[in-house]
Formats: C-alpha cells, sequence, structure tokens
C-alpha cells in the first residue's frame, strides 16, 4: 500500500504537499496565532492578516491539520480534520499560506487511503486512521517520449510510466517551454525529477489543492457508454462515461452491493472508490474483494488500477466532507492521461451529514431539516467535476461520479436526495419492495431514469448493435404494461383478463426473472457482457412474440402460461458472462415447446 500525501508535520520532496509542513521562522510569541475556542471540529484561532479562506492551519502541539472556512475580524474559524481532544485554548495555531492539497502519483493505484489522502493501515475488521507515514518510495519503470531541447506545452506528454494502467508523465498546467533536460529510461521513484521544463522540475508526484477542478482544454458530448455489466443499468439505463448517476435507496436495498458490482466489472481504466462515513467493516470487506479479485484486462489484481479513500463512520467527521473532493482530485488526475475513470462515493447522504454538523457549531441559520443553505451548491459543485473531456495535451478522457444517496426511512423528498436529482443525468433508484422479494439488483424501472439514454443509440449502432434502442422501448413497454395489469390482477384475478393481456404479464415476469435480476455471487451471472444482454433480451422477445401469435391463433392462455418456461430463466447462470449459445439453445427449446401448444 503506497503513500500518497506528505502529512501535516513530515517532510516531502513536493514543497507543495499536503498537510502542515514545516514549522514557520521564529516569531514573538505574543503576535503567534492562537487556538481562541474549541467545539468539537469547529476551531477559532486568532487571525494574521495573511490568512485567507481555505488556508491549511496546523492546531496546537499535535499539528492537528484544519481548514480555515470562516474569517470575521481577526478571528478565523477553522475546521479540523482530525480528533481535536487534548486541543485548548491558548495554544498556537500555524497557517500554511496554501489550500488544503493532495499529493497525487501512480503508487495510489492499489493504495487504500483516508479522506486526506494519507494511507492507512490496519487488518480483518479494522481500518486505522492515516499515518502520515512517507510516500511510497516503489520505483516505476519510465520511457522518455521527447529529447532535451523539445518545447513542450502544459499537458503534453513527456514520457510513459510502466503500471497497471497506461500512464503518463505530463508538463504540469501552467508550466510550459524548452525541455532543457529530460531523465533516461529506467527505473525512478515517485519523488525524483524527471524533466526539466522551461526551468521548471517535473516529477511524477504532483500536489494539487482538492477544492480546484484541474484544467482542460475543453468539455466534451458525453456518448461514450459505460459497460457496467449489470443488465438492468445497461439495458433500461445507461450512463455515459463523463456523465452523473445518483443511487438512492433505503437501508437494505443494496447500494453498497450496486455500487461494489459496479466497481469490480464496468470497463472504466481506474475506479476511485470513496466510503464516504460507511462502517468499518463494509469497508474492510469492499477492500479484501478488490485485493483478491481478477482484473478480467490485465490478469492481475483489479486492485491495483483501483484507489480506495476510505473515511469510516468512526474516523474523523470533517475528513469525510473533505474526502469526496479529494476522490474528485485524484480521478481528475487520472483522467488527464488520457484514461476513463469512474469515481463512486457511497454515500453522499453522510457527507452532507457532516455539512449539516459542522453549519450547526457555527451556529448558521438552517434551511430544509437543518442542513446548510449551501447544501444545493455544494452538490452541483461536486457532481460538476464529472465530465468527458480533451486534456490540455489534446488527450481524451472522462470522470464518472456514481453517487449513492441514503434518504432517511426512505424519502426521497429529503433535501439530498431531491437536490441531488436535479444534477444527475441518470437515476438508479433502488425499490425496498424487490429488496425485500431479494431481485438484484433491485433498480427500480419504474422510478429510476436515464437522460443519457438518446445519446448513447448513435454509439451503439457504430459499435454494431443498431437494434440496441429498439430492443430497450420494448422492454420498458412490457414491463410498464405487466405494472399497469399487476393491480388489476390483484382485484379480479389473472384468468379474468383478456389473452393478449395474460400473455403481457407473462412477459414481465419473463423480462425480471430471465434478464432484468442478476445473481451477484455467480461467477457466470455477475458479470453480463453486452451480447449476453442482448442474447437474453432477443431471447425473451422472441418468446414473447410466439405467445402472442399462440393465442392470437385460438389456443388457450391457460395452456401458453403452463409451458415450462425454466429452460429460459435459467440461461443467464448457465451461460457464461460473454456467451450467447446457451440463451439460443434455451430460447429454441422453449419455443419448441410453445410448438405443441399451438
Amino acid at each position: 500500500m503506497g503513500g500518497a500525501v506528505t502529512a501535516p508535520g513530515s517532510q516531502g520532496a513536493d514543497p507543495q504537499a499536503a498537510g502542515a509542513g514545516p514549522a514557520p521562522s521564529r516569531q514573538d510569541d505574543a503576535s503567534r496565532p492562537r487556538i481562541l475556542r474549541v467545539a468539537g471540529p469547529l476551531v477559532e484561532i486568532t487571525c494574521p492578516a495573511t490568512v485567507a479562506m481555505h488556508d491549511l492551519v496546523a492546531l496546537g502541539s499535535a499539528r492537528v491539520p484544519g481548514e480555515v472556512v470562516a474569517i470575521q475580524g481577526d478571528t478565523a474559524t477553522v475546521q479540523a480534520y482530525e480528533y481535536t481532544g487534548g486541543l485548548a485554548p491558548g495554544q498556537p495555531a500555524e497557517p500554511q499560506g496554501r489550500p488544503l492539497s493532495v499529493r497525487t502519483a501512480p503508487d495510489l493505484l492499489g493504495g487504500v487511503f483516508d479522506g486526506l489522502l494519507r494511507p492507512l493501515a490496519g487488518a480483518g475488521d479494522f481500518l486505522t486512521s492515516g499515518s502520515g507515514g512517507a510516500p511510497d518510495r516503489r520505483a516505476w519503470q519510465f520511457t522518455p517520449q521527447v529529447s532535451a531541447g523539445a518545447r513542450v506545452s502544459a499537458g503534453d506528454a513527456l514520457g510513459e510510466i510502466g503500471a497497471s494502467v497506461p500512464l503518463r508523465l505530463l508538463a504540469p498546467p501552467g508550466r510550459s517551454g524548452e525541455v532543457s533536460w529530460i531523465a533516461p529510461a529506467g527505473d525512478h521513484c515517485p519523488d525524483d525529477v524527471l524533466a526539466v521544463v522551461g526551468g521548471h522540475e517535473v516529477r511524477m508526484a504532483l500536489s494539487w489543492p482538492v477544492r480546484r477542478p484541474r484544467p482542460v482544454a475543453e468539455r466534451l458530448p458525453a456518448d461514450r457508454p459505460l459497460h457496467t455489466g449489470q443488465r438492468a443499468v445497461d439495458l433500461l439505463f445507461p450512463v455515459a462515461l463523463g456523465s452523473t448517476v445518483a443511487v438512492p435507496g433505503g437501508f437494505g436495498t443494496g447500494k453498497t452491493m450496486l455500487l461494489q458490482q459496479i466497481a469490480k466489472w464496468c470497463d472504466a481504466d481506474v475506479i476511485v472508490y470513496v466510503g464516504c462515513g460507511e462502517r468499518g467493516n463494509e469497508m474492510a470487506d469492499v477492500i479484501e474483494e478488490l485485493s483478491e479479485l481478477t482484473d478480467p484486462r490485465t490478469g492481475g489484481r483489479l486492485a491495483e488500477r483501483t484507489v480506495t479513500i476510505a473515511n469510516t463512520s468512526n474516523m474523523p467527521m470533517m475528513a469525510r466532507e473533505a474526502s469526496v473532493h479529494t476522490g474528485a482530485t485524484v480521478a481528475e488526475y487520472f483522467r488527464d492521461m488520457g484514461l476513463d475513470v469512474v469515481l463512486i462515493a457511497d454515500s453522499t447522504s453522510r457527507w452532507a451529514e457532516a455539512l449539516r454538523e459542522f453549519a450547526s457549531r457555527m451556529g448558521e441559520l438552517p434551511a430544509e431539516e437543518g442542513y446548510p443553505a449551501g447544501l444545493a451548491s455544494q452538490l452541483a459543485a461536486f457532481y460538476e467535476r464529472a465530465a468527458a473531456v480533451r486534456t490540455l495535451g489534446g488527450a481524451t478522457g472522462s470522470v464518472t461520479v456514481i453517487g449513492a444517496v441514503s434518504p432517511p426511512g426512505g424519502d426521497r423528498t429529503e433535501p439530498v436526495t431531491a437536490h441531488t436529482e436535479r444534477f444527475v443525468r441518470c437515476l438508479w433508484s433502488l425499490d425496498r419492495d424487490l429488496a425485500y422479494a431479494r431481485h438484484y439488483p433491485a433498480v427500480s424501472w419504474a422510478d429510476s431514469f436515464s437522460r443519457d439514454a438518446a445519446a448513447l443509440t448513435a454509439s451503439h449502432a457504430r459499435a454494431g448493435d443498431p437494434e440496441w434502442a429498439e430492443r430497450r422501448r420494448r422492454v420498458a413497454q412490457l414491463l410498464a404494461e405487466a405494472d399497469r395489469l399487476a393491480d388489476l390482477v390483484e382485484l379480479v384475478g389473472i384468468t379474468a383478463l383478456p389473452p393478449r393481456e395474460r400473455i403481457s404479464v407473462l412477459a414481465g415476469r419473463l423480462l425480471r426473472e430471465a434478464v432484468i435480476q442478476q445473481n451477484a455471487l455467480s461467477p457466470a451471472d455477475a458479470y453480463s457482457a453486452p451480447e449476453k444482454t442482448a442474447a437474453l433480451v432477443e431471447a425473451v422477445l422472441t418468446v414473447t412474440d410466439r405467445c402472442l401469435e399462440v393465442v392470437d391463433s385460438g389456443a388457450p392462455a391457460d395452456a401458453v402460461e403452463a409451458v415450462d418456461f425454466t429452460p429460459l430463466l435459467r440461461a443467464r447462470e448457465s451461460a457464461g458472462p460473454a456467451e450467447t449459445a446457451p440463451v439460443a439453445a434455451a430460447r429454441d427449446t422453449v419455443l419448441d415447446r410453445l410448438k405443441e401448444v399451438a
């Protein structure tokens, strides 16, 4: 597990690294900033004229990191990112003159970090907070792509870095000019100088403020699909690379399970998983599973292209607030290398709870349900960092943000859920009844939506699947019709319906059990490739059309309903993740049985 931050009080090669850094020069004790008041994570200090909003501050002799969030007269309010026990009025406070920043480097891949991107330690069911240890000194293979004397601009590739995903050494933002020196090919540590551009040293490791989005040349239309391997998502509510998704659901509806499956199986190049306020044992399980799972792309460990940021419920609360911004910064770092990154935040509700608690301590006037008045703008700013972009160097990359929302009691009218739905492109609403019926994933086809579907139709056509949109339309239509008829069936019984409507009810059951439902514990069904999903849908639609033909020819609906559809229902688990032949065989078996009825 590699270190990814220079922690408060430690020395690092990068003078801009996150944390409090070395102590300033001596000065008269009477003029030094001091702590005035401590109230949980809220700390008030005397404010010198040089302190600015969002500056980093080291608090007390333990140098607890904090961030300036308000300035009034000669007093500054600081939100502390660690436990404040032991801090007392009169202890020193040392402004660092720079915003909260994190050290981004290739050694983030495969690591587990806290909300400030400091390495986490621990084993089993326990994770301990960031130790602030020295950065990982692992060496990485570097191959230069430019020669001394070449002129480069910000974002241009200077060389390649050997890793589980294709990484590059880039000219940092704001740095351009002549390459006066570049390191030879070989193994180098992230903090080694690898090039000098315009008189500035360039390393693999680069510090960046967590609240400042990295610059890009252009934002592009999000029109390439993110394949998640979950049929309910890819078929009905697809998401584009560079888009945004909210996953609202009450307790026990399977939010964490769905997000874990997407982290394991989606076709993004890098996964940034932010466990924001999650229970420690759940995060430990996620980390253990990722470390054991084989990456289908490389054959290595999936964890080698995953960055895990864990700020669990037993860790300092305000580091939870910083963790989502830290995750976005890490995602943008890999995006600028021309990679597709998925940022998963589980959950933004607990992040918003941290905002609410701190706002209450500051005495802010509460808005809906006690949340701060700026909740909507902060949610919008977070989701706005998702985009498909053309980088400064001309490459194409993307950050896709998927955020879980945990509405208390499943109330989707509460502020976090309601505001989030305004800002996202896709909504995967989890249904309690489906979850309790052991239907996984419990994505409600009635309450979910995808605004990306229209843009993705052309992409599927270019990929050789021009029928994708029509299949999706028919599936949505049949599911809606089956739901409409379900209320009538409860009132009058299935036998009171006309034959064609009885077949619609049957088609809805076949779609739910043979296509939409998935077994996350089955090696054959945990992931479904696009070709397998298409085969399953076409098989059910073909069987449905044949059932309609049979009842239209005069055969009783009872006889059609009595047909054994088991081969079709089991095809999703009898066929491998990308196999279509067993699905076709199951379809033909059922069609042969329908011939006997006709």
